[in-house]
């Protein structure tokens, strides 16, 4: 088919917003995709609706050995890993004053030790291999700092430093990081600041889908071998930000 990917696409927090349209948009391709996400009747629900080539497993990115596990049952579907999606993440976001330590620690985990572990999970294979290829989502965030989003802000800097620090370890290795602005998705449901929660719904009257983001991500693994589309920001036309 015309624009095909023969490639074996793992994809994290796939049971809704960016991961989920990613999925969608990669079914159309011919692409095998393996995907996880805590919420496993929802990734269970789009693996029926997107046919046989999609297989799916339950997936705690905080966790490394459930990250490995993750990986070996989609080597052990489809034979091999050949990109990796780092999508999973979360966004309470509040002011450094309001002094919410559990929210700080639950961002750093996810957003960074989630990336790590999937890095982990899958360096060795591409390795093996000599071919390979990491998709990180990150955020405008990874390029701005905002008050109340100073610790979100971090881990996706975090996430711009660990793909840029891959991409010159590793000559045979893809890496990208895929920045999308304002999307409208589940991320930050989670704040508990009422002031804060009011102003990311302002936010949000300016706001992308998330096929958009799905596209960027298609665009970046379907390039030929030799080329690396390191990085890519994704904003609404009208956004300020």
């Amino acid at each position: 088919m015309a624009g095909s990917i023969d490639k074996v696409v793992l994809i994290t927090g796939a049971s809704s917003g960016i991961g989920e349209a990613t999925a969608r948009e990669l079914a159309n391709t011919g692409a095998r995709l393996f995907i996880g996400a805590r919420r496993g009747e929802r990734l269970k629900a789009l693996a029926d609706q997107l046919g046989e080539a999609v297989a799916w497993r339950e997936l705690d990115v905080t966790d490394g050995a459930d990250f490995d596990a993750f990986v070996e049952a989609a080597e052990a579907r489809f034979g091999r890993v050949d990109v990796l999606v780092n999508n999973a993440g979360v966004m309470p976001l509040s002011p450094l004053a309001a002094l919410k330590r559990d929210e700080w620690k639950r961002m750093v985990d996810v957003n960074i030790h989630g990336v790590l572990n999937g890095i982990a999970a899958v360096l060795p294979r591409f390795l093996a291999q000599q071919g390979g290829h990491v998709v990180n989502v990150a955020s405008v965030a990874a390029h701005i700092v905002l008050p109340t989003a100073a610790v979100y802000c971090g881990t996706k800097h975090a996430v711009r430093a660990i793909t840029e620090g891959l991409r010159q370890e590793h000559d045979e290795i893809r890496s990208t990081l895929i920045s999308p602005g304002v999307v409208a998705t589940e991320l930050g449901h989670d704040i508990t600041d009422p002031a804060v929660a009011a102003a990311l719904t302002g936010w949000r009257k300016k706001s992308l889908t998330p096929d958009a983001i799905a596209r960027a991500v298609r665009y970046a693994i379907e390039q030929p071998d030799g080329v690396d589309i390191n990085e890519v920001i994704v904003r609404p036309t009208a956004a300020d930000m």
